[in-house]
């Protein structure tokens, strides 16, 4: 057995940590520089931004599907099919962002009245940066594309290049337009359609240095839409979880849903930087099954687990000290504040679980095993997550109850995934397992 070091391991996820941390951070510099505008375009953002991710969930399933088929070439040695993949999942992510930028601009007014509850403020304000924002979407799906493939050949520089760049200029455009040029909401997301295009161009940039052909394969695109199938359900999981708790908290006033946008951000933020040893998993294990040494890859995968429970340890432990201090950063709101005390104790204690949990995650998608990735989060968020949210509005629980039930959609996920990884059944080795 080639076991691979702790080394690589640790430069793969320190690269996918910047590239993770990258956005979110972006996300979390526009919550605090909207969230001073007051809190009906914090509201409005909320709503709007839970949409976005909504629209984006494709290119997402594309990202995590490309890593595992490019990971599994590369490790058979076969790297120009593994860029290939890439290739290939660009022109996916140019199609698919054209469609949805097309069809997004036709539901907007709709989808923004439905998750805030109906025409207002609040919902004018999401609408007005939604239409704005989702002209970015093909950029976004390029930029995932590109993650996908460079992860997949373990490139551990040229992601954190572009995904650095692009979020700085538009972290520095965000206040600059929001603020000093006096657009409000909407420079906010225009600061965000000029990164999203930036990160695309220098991604198509990076798959021309390569020196393969860039004619689309039609064949292999629809190998890909077959991975990427199941990892579709699973993120419509996440969404339909998601924009029911968003929707449960909108219809619990402005406060409550100005506070569930900080909690969210603040959530995926410690998720995808979480996510690192994820992706680390994902490049690796693909990589060893694809050479077919499958004992590699059982050991990565508890190697990986392990580093992600210290990892939601340091995490966890860093919201509990900041528990008065990181809302106050976020809203100068008291209302805001109260609320987002009362969700802090379900932030603080999902982060060690969500540390094994999202390790796990990336074990089993390197290793293709997206029918029963899909599955678990399917039940895991119709048993558990929905139900909650929905008991949380109906029996008057408060903001609480609603992350109650993302508390158990992260257990009942762990418990799932967990018994996966120790049954040994993904252990499927070979250089594609479509």
């Amino acid at each position: 057995m080639a076991e691979v070091s702790t080394g690589r391991i640790v430069s793969l996820a320190a690269s996918a940590f910047v590239v993770l941390a990258a956005e979110p951070l972006f996300l979390l510099v526009d919550t605090a520089v909207v969230g001073h505008l007051g809190q009906i375009p914090l509201a409005g953002l909320g709503a709007a931004s839970t949409l976005m991710t909504l629209l984006a969930l494709v290119g997402t399933s594309l990202e995590y599907g490309t890593t595992g088929r490019a990971a599994r070439f590369f490790g058979a040695g076969r790297r120009d099919a593994a860029v290939n993949e890439g290739v290939q999942a660009s022109w996916l992510a140019l199609l698919i962002g054209v469609a949805v930028v097309l069809i997004g601009q036709l539901v907007v007014d709709p989808l923004t009245e439905l998750i805030v509850g109906g025409p207002g403020a609040v919902s004018d304000a999401a609408e007005a940066w939604l239409r704005i924002a989702i002209l970015g979407l093909p950029g976004v799906l390029l930029v995932l594309a590109g993650n996908g493939w460079m992860r997949g050949v373990q490139d551990t520089r040229t992601p954190v290049r572009i995904v650095v760049l692009a979020n700085m200029l538009s972290a520095i455009a965000s206040p600059l337009l929001v603020y000093s040029v006096g657009l409000g909401l909407q420079g906010s997301a225009i600061a965000n359609v000029g990164a999203q295009w930036v990160g695309g161009t220098l991604c198509v940039r990076a798959l021309r240095r390569e020196h393969v052909p860039v004619r689309p394969q039609w064949k292999v695109m629809g190998r890909q839409l077959v991975v990427s199938r199941d990892l579709v359900l699973r993120a419509s999981a996440f969404q339909a979880s998601y924009m029911t708790a968003a929707g449960v908290a909108g219809r619990m006033g402005a406060a409550q849903l100005a506070a569930h946008q900080i909690g969210m951000q603040l959530w995926n933020l410690t998720a995808l930087l979480l996510d690192s040893f994820a992706i680390a998993a994902q490049s690796l294990v693909g990589a060893s099954l694809g050479s077919g040494d499958a004992a590699a890859a059982k050991s990565t995968a508890w190697r990986v687990s392990r580093y992600g429970l210290v990892a939601g340890l340091i995490f966890g432990a860093i919201a509990a000290a900041g528990w008065y201090v990181i809302p106050l950063a976020f809203s100068s709101d008291p209302g805001v504040q109260h609320q987002a005390h009362l969700l802090w104790p379900w932030l603080v204690g999902m982060m060690p679980v969500g540390g094994i949990l999202f390790a796990l995650d990336g074990v089993l998608i390197g290793a293709g095993d997206n029918a029963f990735l899909r599955t678990v989060t399917l039940l895991s968020a119709l048993l558990g997550y929905i139900p909650l949210a929905l008991c949380a509005l109906a029996f008057g629980w408060g903001l609480g109850g609603v992350w109650a039930g993302l508390a158990t959609f992260i257990v009942l996920r762990f418990v799932g995934m967990a018994w996966r990884t120790g049954s040994g059944r993904w252990l499927v080795v070979g250089e594609s397992r479509v």
